[in-house]
């Protein structure tokens, strides 16, 4: 089973079922980035992982002529790029959720629509939702949904915490803590650490589930050569106190005791000494997924080193 959030898990998820078979796989989805936009609910993780594996990452395809007549008509939230072939998908999510549907109920409908065998779960089907706390050129501070600090304002203001609203009450999607617990291996993909992966390990049980599975549990570096692949990564982890590094994501991780092994890129292997002073298992490999097939390398990496079976 996997810990999933962002275009990188996407990708890397492509691999895995690549190395699994998907109807084996449960994948655990942030919903801390979820927002209500024009009426309707975006779930901006649980979408792009669907899409990712139902072959239609990316949208190649895509329009945006409904965003821009909502822009045209002054609509608060156009800011929020929403294609039109991704609206249909919010507005059959919006409507299965006040049929009475869960969050978890609409997703297994999507994900069948696209052709998902992979078991797609939310982190929650109660509300959760990640906010920042920033400061602005001039040094007002104030606060902001994710969505509107990363999308609405390019990420420019500085942060100062990060905070998940309705996560004390926020339990378990049914099924997620089973999946870990029952799980040969937990991966936790090339995610943002900070808004995709540790929003899921912030729902009460879910963390300690995790932890509890330590000795099979391994995470793929998002950071290569100290910087992000994609996203915003080092703007956010040194508000953890987490240095920009795959050793620093490491150490972030360990210091949990969420992960018994890591792999890293070819060009952190300077690093790797460090890990593994960590007491964790440190694979060194290409983690950079140029397409499908180095994305399975690489999750087939990712799954022998939690199983222990690093070369």
């Amino acid at each position: 089973m996997a810990l999933a959030g962002g275009v990188g898990a996407g990708k890397f998820l492509r691999g895995l079922v690549r190395v699994v078979p998907p109807e084996a796989l449960t994948v655990i989805v942030n919903t801390g980035d979820d927002i209500v936009l024009h009426g309707l609910h975006v779930s901006p993780d649980l979408d792009s992982v669907t899409y990712w594996l139902g072959g239609v990452g990316g949208r190649a395809r895509e329009t945006f002529r409904a965003t821009d007549e909502l822009r045209a008509f002054g609509a608060e939230g156009s800011w929020f790029g929403l294609g039109d072939m991704d609206l249909a998908t919010h507005l059959f999510r919006t409507r299965l959720l006040a049929e009475g549907r869960t969050l978890s109920g609409a997703t297994s409908t999507l994900a069948a629509r696209f052709g998902v065998t992979a078991h797609l779960l939310p982190m929650s089907d109660d509300p959760v939702a990640t906010h920042v706390e920033v400061s602005d050129d001039a040094g007002a501070a104030f606060d902001l949904h994710f969505q509107e600090y990363w999308v609405r304002r390019g990420g420019r203001d500085e942060v100062k915490a990060v905070r998940f609203d309705g996560i004390e009450l926020a339990r378990p999607a049914p099924g997620v803590v089973e999946a870990i617990e029952g799980a040969d291996a937990v991966l936790l993909c090339p995610s943002n650490p900070i808004v995709s992966i540790d929003p899921i390990l912030a729902v009460p049980r879910i963390g300690e589930a995790v932890a509890a599975r330590r000795g099979r549990a391994a995470g793929v570096s998002p950071i290569v050569g100290g910087s992000p692949l994609r996203g915003m990564a080092d703007k956010l982890l040194p508000v953890a106190g987490v240095e920009v590094s795959a050793a620093g994501v490491a150490s972030y991780y360990a210091g949990r005791g969420l992960i018994g092994g890591w792999v890293i890129d070819g060009v952190d292997q300077g690093q790797a000494g460090r890990v593994r002073a960590m007491g964790i298992r440190v694979t060194v490999t290409d983690t950079i997924m140029v397409d499908d097939d180095a994305a399975e390398r690489l999750a087939r990496t990712a799954l022998d080193t939690a199983l222990g079976d690093q070369p």
